[in-house]
């Protein structure tokens, strides 16, 4: 089995909240089930591999947003490309927005996105920081979500249902969802880095790269001890805020 290549893209600028570390979780847990993975970095399109097997984009400042976004663009063939293709993509928090149609700020200016999946992002009147809980089909996912933005339009699946906290927000009735699922596309508000926090994610992810080079993913016994620790945390953090452990 050849190495599996994970992208990390803009990892200096969208790495908010440890966002860029899900390849690092990505790369650790292939190496635990026996299989080698090398990260890396994107920071123009010229710094593009060849092959590709999963893709990283994080969260990132606002401040930020522009040059990021203008850096983006010129990967958005690419990009249109790896969706096409089945390419696992995990994309959180600001990188999701500005895969979008665009996103609305505050003082009513809009950041054109790429147009990757449908949908926006549109102003909050408070900023959400809060822990976040959603059932979803790869079960009970946790985080931290931090946005000052809804996301509003999105006609693929959602990742999942909002136990406790926002996700993608109340803004013109949508309620109740958090994230976008479009193919082997993952867009998501959780923060943690949320592969860590939810092994079962992480190992989707794998599972469908991996199958796409004709292997297949078992998870190493490192990983099987590792994530009785991520499901102690998940079942602390949801007792806390008045849920059933798993």
């Amino acid at each position: 089995m050849r190495a599996l290549t994970i992208v990390s893209v803009l990892p200096e600028f969208l790495g908010t909240n440890g966002d860029a570390a899900n390849a690092r979780v990505l790369a650790q847990r292939a190496r635990w089930a026996g299989v080698d993975a090398e990260i890396i970095p994107v920071r123009t399109a010229a710094d593009l591999p060849e092959q590709i097997d999963l893709v990283v984009i994080g969260s990132g400042s606002d401040t930020e947003l522009v040059a990021v976004r203008d850096t983006l663009a010129t990967m958005t063939e690419q990009l249109r490309a790896w969706c096409t293709a089945g390419i696992p993509i995990l994309a959180v928090g600001t990188g999701w927005e500005l895969l979008s149609w665009g996103i609305e700020l505050g003082d009513g200016t809009v950041v054109e996105g790429l147009g990757i999946v449908t949908g926006r992002a549109v102003p909050r009147s408070a900023r959400v920081t809060d822990d976040l809980i959603v059932d979803s089909r790869f079960g009970r996912l946790v985080g931290f979500e931090n946005h000052a933005r809804d996301y509003v339009g999105g006609e693929a699946s959602p990742l999942g249902r909002v136990r406790s906290g926002t996700g993608n927000g109340a803004a013109r009735g949508e309620t109740g969802v958090e994230g976008l699922v479009m193919g082997n596309l993952v867009c998501t508000h959780l923060h943690g880095p949320v592969l860590a926090r939810n092994p079962s994610l992480a190992d989707h992810l794998l599972s469908t790269a991996l199958a796409r080079a004709g292997a297949e993913y078992v998870p190493g016994a490192r990983a099987v001890a590792v994530d009785e620790t991520a499901k102690a945390g998940r079942n602390q953090l949801a007792v806390a805020l008045g849920l059933t452990a798993e």
